[in-house]
């Protein structure tokens, strides 16, 4: 039988706007433990709308929120837009609209979308990241970063996206593309904002131990944060006095005050460093070459530039790099250690130089074939025949003149093949004959002794390029004055408003659209009152949703971000659900201000997400990624049309597990919404005096049949714990089954169908709403007390055992559920294929465990 979805939904979807069903309020009767705050990852409203993909979260959520309400529980359920940044933008140009007319419009779209999807929200908790009451409060949050000097200016090469036309932060480069065009990244040296992430990058290492996240997640940030425990090196920089024939006829000089600073994790391997190499970005490239390699550097500087980080580091390519005519000096034996710069090494990592050790490094091996250069083995898997030598040169009494040192690799001490494994020092002067560990620890108390170097941690983690060159982002509340420097906007003045223009196509010169907007950037200092002009960057999408999730417990409060009175009572995020696409983007800057505000004593913890769940991808029937080109993208609208958004959500949950990455199939969703079909039935051959509501399903005397009563409730203890557990495709297995067997009766028993109702009106919110209304109720099923299970009821009368002989099942039997070892062991020796497989002889061994097996050994 077909159930007219088309109007029951639309029914009780006004039923629940009208009656504010899911409006969260800070009732202090509920004590903490009894709290709960769910939050689904906001989108951003994209023209295309939703995809069947944010259903698959926000359904499992919903669920679990009807569910906790159920229980007793306070929840707090809200829903917003990311609504500025790069997407709306782009979305925008491509219209010809303004990205205000357009983000208004596709906010509006998905609103209705999801209100369409029966969806449990707070609407009154709504927020729009592009509204100027919301954005008053990111500028704030900001400028609390720059009071705490957690961001600061800076002109700097960065990752510049071509079509975009804007500058990106190291997290939003994926294989060397932009993460929101896929255009291949270049870069371009330009004023920028930067925030000071890595003041925190041991506290967000350390506190990942304090959440509750997928350990891939937690393992993702780990690598992108990169610790790891070395040495910083000075190397004083040399240059030829005069032009010279090859490298080993140079006469140097000292370059005064110049020293190259290198990082390493491996200082054990200083003495086999024959080339030094420093990105073509490196600030010191210039001050360092000579005239005669003045040419050969800067043409390579310019074509180093249009090379993404991707292209530099792979590891397939040939080696390329120039000599800038400049030396090191190796601080263990004095050695001239020519410095190249090479595409290989990045600006972005490290100091931006290296020591080269091309015996124990394969790209510094690579490279060394390339360009012949000298190869030092110093590192060997077996330990030297000769003893360690004690102390090491002091260096300090070099002078100015370098009459010729000796070149790096000038003795001895060639490797064949280049390895990176631990093992004892060679060919290393007072290290040679030490395991690895000691070497490096022993090296570090050399240099620190004599002041050349020093133990230090250091991390990949960059500071974040926070500055947009567009239009549709909030503005950056500083301004430039000529007498005071960079000037903050007072926070009274806040929110700083995003001018009206009708040129907001970006430049693609460095300057944002801001900059052609001279009645607003043409301000007065705040301080001295003079002429002054504002900053002219935009802030990234990911300052919106750094902290979108403090915003809901406070959304109208135009005092502070959020009244702590409503933070204690909710914060933090109790469970927190989207993709992975956003691991070291969005959770990682949102850990980044959260801990900030912490530290301002502005929250109460000290991490925003207590547990965090990642919904899988729902591929196309083809198992491709939905998208466009291929033709295979499921509109979730036609989905709702045809079958009814219970069907839909039903079918998401049902598709496999929550986490799992699964492809949409058709008759997946078919089979589902002939489920639906069928609860429909059922609920037409309901008995009309049933049991009046109140009285608890426990302690009803069953006057059904006792199979099915006990059926309910195994049921209701299947569905209760898959659904605490976020494991919704197996309740709803259970319920098929459950089902089933009522399908078969022609008069269905309330006291068999009301809790049954109960827990499926969680997973089909509007049939759930629809039956209940039948059963007599005039309240929301929602206001209803989750159902209870006997323990007692959930237990068989009898079992089945399995038999195995050897290992191998070779029969089976039923007995009673509390029979003992000796009775179960009794009866598994009597059945005829005992006898048959063991031939007549005596078991040597009998395993029995107890509701599950017998394993007979002969």
């Amino acid at each position: 039988m077909i159930y007219p979805h088309e109007t029951i939904e639309p029914k009780w979807q006004k039923y629940w706007h009208d009656h504010k069903s899911f409006r969260a309020v800070e009732d202090p009767s509920f004590p903490k433990e009894k709290r709960r705050y769910v939050l689904d990852m906001f989108p951003y409203p994209s023209g295309a709308g939703l995809h069947v993909g944010h259903p698959e979260g926000y359904t499992a959520t919903d669920i679990y929120c009807r569910y906790l309400r159920m229980n007793g529980y306070n929840v707090l359920h809200p829903m917003g837009f990311d609504a500025f940044g790069l997407p709306a933008e782009n979305y925008a140009i491509k219209t010809g609209q303004h990205p205000a007319i357009t983000t208004a419009n596709n906010v509006q779209r998905f609103r209705d979308q999801i209100h369409t999807l029966g969806f449990s929200y707070d609407w009154d908790r709504e927020v729009d990241t592009s509204s100027p009451e919301y954005y008053k409060w990111t500028q704030w949050i900001f400028l609390q970063l720059y009071k705490k000097g957690l961001a600061y200016e800076a002109e700097m090469p960065i990752n510049w996206c071509p079509d975009c036309k804007t500058g990106l932060a190291n997290e939003e480069v994926k294989e060397g593309k932009c993460e929101r065009c896929g255009a291949t990244v270049t870069h371009k040296r330009i004023r920028q904002w930067v925030l000071k992430i890595t003041a925190y990058a041991e506290r967000l290492l350390k506190d990942l131990d304090l959440v509750d996240w997928p350990e891939p997640v937690k393992l993702m940030q780990r690598n992108w944060i990169g610790r790891s425990e070395g040495a910083e090196v000075k190397f004083k920089v040399a240059r030829s006095k005069y032009q010279v024939a090859s490298e080993s006829d140079a006469t140097c000089y000292l370059l005064p005050d110049t020293y190259l600073e290198i990082y390493t994790t491996r200082p054990d391997t200083l003495f086999g460093a024959t080339y030094m190499v420093l990105s073509p970005e490196h600030p010191l490239v210039q001050k360092i070459t000579t005239p005669e390699q003045k040419a050969a550097v800067t043409k390579y500087v310019e074509e180093a530039a249009k090379k993404s980080d991707l292209e530099r580091t792979d590891l397939a390519k040939t080696k390329t790099g120039v000599f800038t005519g400049a030396y090191a000096i190796n601080p263990v034996n004095d050695a001239k250690i020519p410095i190249w710069i090479a595409d290989y090494v990045l600006i972005s990592y490290g100091t931006g130089a290296i020591m080269a050790v091309p015996a124990h490094d394969e790209r510094d091996w690579d490279f060394a074939k390339v360009y012949d250069l000298p190869i030092i083995q110093v590192v060997s898997d077996t330990p030297p025949s000769i003893p360690p030598a004690h102390g090491g040169e002091d260096t300090s009494s070099l002078q100015n003149n370098l009459s010729p040192l000796p070149l790096a690799g000038g003795a001895g001490g060639g490797a064949t093949e280049c390895t990176t494994a631990y093992g004892y020092s060679v060919n290393s002067g007072f290290l040679t004959g030490l395991p690895t560990d000691e070497a490096k620890e022993k090296m570090i108390s050399w240099l620190e002794e004599r002041g050349l170097g020093k133990k230090t941690v250091q991390y990949k983690l960059r500071d974040w390029i926070f500055s947009r060159q567009r239009y549709w982002g909030e503005p950056i509340p500083l301004v430039h004055c000529p007498k005071c420097g960079i000037v903050t906007v007072p926070e009274s003045d806040l929110p700083l408003l995003l001018p009206e223009t009708k040129s907001y196509e970006p430049s693609g010169t460095g300057e944002s659209p801001l900059a052609k907007v001279e009645s607003w950037v043409n301000t007065t200092c705040p301080h001295c009152g003079g002429p002054a002009k504002r900053e002219t960057n935009t802030m990234p999408q990911w300052a919106g949703s750094c902290w979108y999730y403090l915003r809901y417990l406070d959304p109208h409060n135009d005092k502070e971000f959020a009244g702590r009175d409503t933070i204690d009572y909710w914060a933090p995020v109790d469970l927190y659900v989207g993709g992975t696409e956003h691991a070291v983007l969005h959770l990682l800057y949102a850990r980044f201000w959260h801990k900030v505000l912490f530290d301002l004593n502005l929250v109460n913890s000290p991490e925003p997400f207590a547990r965090l769940v990642n919904q899988g991808m729902i591929l196309g029937e083809d198992n491709q990624k939905m998208s466009k080109s291929r033709g295979n993208v499921i509109n979730p609208d036609d989905i709702v049309k045809q079958y009814g958004a219970d069907a839909l959500r039903m079918y998401e949950m049902f598709m496999g597990p929550l986490e799992a990455t699964k492809p949409w199939m058709t008759a997946g969703l078919v089979g589902v919404s002939r489920f639906l079909e069928r609860m429909w039935t059922i609920s037409t051959r309901v008995r009309a005096d049933y049991n009046p509501p109140g009285r608890d399903t426990v302690n009803r005397v069953p006057t059904t049949d006792e199979t099915l009563f006990r059926l309910l409730h195994k049921t209701i203890k299947k569905v209760t714990k898959d659904t605490d557990t976020l494991n919704f495709n197996t309740a709803i297995s259970q319920m098929m089954i459950y089902s089933n067997e009522l399908a078969k009766l022609e008069t269905v028993p309330a006291e068999l169908w009301e809790p049954f109702v109960q827990m499926f009106a969680c997973y089909a919110p509007h049939l759930g709403e629809e039956f209940w209304e039948k059963l007599g109720h005039t309240e929301s099923v929602g206001k209803s007390a989750w159902p209870q299970y006997d323990e007692a009821l959930c237990k068989d009368d009898e079992i089945t055992i399995v038999v195995q002989i050897n290992g191998k099942v070779r029969d089976k039997f039923t007995v009673a559920s509390d029979a003992s070892k000796e009775d179960i062991e009794k009866k598994a020796l009597a059945l005829p294929a005992t006898a048959k497989w063991t031939e007549g002889k005596p078991p040597r061994k009998v395993i029995v465990v107890p509701g599950k097996l017998v394993n007979i050994v002969v």
